[in-house]
């Protein structure tokens, strides 16, 4: 599982301290206010951010003193962060290869799972040839092809309008089962979520306040608090 241990980090003008463990396999969904340390939260397993103390381990293997690049983390932000001028198949190759230069199975995976995100036939496009949800969908293909089997969504869907975003959410929850992966996800929209994620966090003032499931965390105390951060976001 990963497991976050009183993993600190100080600014001049905020302190995060996180301890929260999520079991592996599980869609993990992390709501709260907006600079309440959510996307730090995500940015700090990444490898983006160092904690001056603290444990941070998955799967028993610590990933403190490992760079960004060798954590088993893929991590899809908020702006999907494709490049205009590569294909949608390009922009999923850069999860396997940066350099682009892909074997014929590397090829045939990339093409499957542009299928299972249901981007079929669509390999050929650019970015700017697509709509959000379908470039919010090359990012994921993105990640899963890296066989990366911890993946971190920093809100990516919130651009997204109700239908086609419970469509996306929908859709992670289906491709963490068949994939086998450990999804942790920063949604400003608990509802979308409700019936999908094994376990909801709340995160707030950088500390995990609570962690359960859904329908303890929406239906719990925390619930005015949770409705006055969605609003806020």
């Amino acid at each position: 599982m990963l497991v976050i241990e009183n993993c600190r980090l100080t600014w001049p003008d905020f302190t995060a301290e996180y301890s929260m463990t999520v079991r592996s396999g599980a869609l993990c969904a992390i709501v709260g206010p907006s600079g309440g340390g959510k996307t730090t939260l995500l940015h700090m397993i990444a490898g983006f951010e160092t904690p001056e103390s603290g444990k941070l381990t998955f799967e028993g293997i610590n990933l403190l003193p490992l760079d960004p690049a060798k954590r088993p983390v893929a991590i899809v932000f908020q702006d999907h962060n494709l490049f205009p001028h590569l294909s949608a198949a390009q922009n999923v190759a850069l999860g396997i290869r940066p350099s682009l230069r892909m074997s014929g199975e590397e090829h045939r995976l990339i093409e499957e799972t542009l299928q299972a995100v249901g981007l079929s036939g669509l390999d050929a496009r650019k970015p700017g040839e697509m709509s959000g949800g379908q470039r919010q969908r090359v990012a994921l293909a993105r990640a899963l092809v890296s066989g990366r089997p911890l993946i971190l969504l920093d809100e990516p869907f919130s651009s997204l309008d109700p239908g086609l975003r419970r469509d996306m959410v929908q859709l992670v929850g289906e491709l963490r089962r068949r994939r086998s992966v450990t999804i942790l996800m920063t949604i400003h929209t608990p509802e979308d979520v409700a019936d999908l994620a094994d376990q909801m966090v709340f995160v707030a003032d950088g500390r995990v306040v609570a962690s359960d499931t859904p329908s303890v965390i929406l239906g719990g105390s925390l619930a005015s608090r949770i409705a006055a951060a969605v609003s806020d976001t």
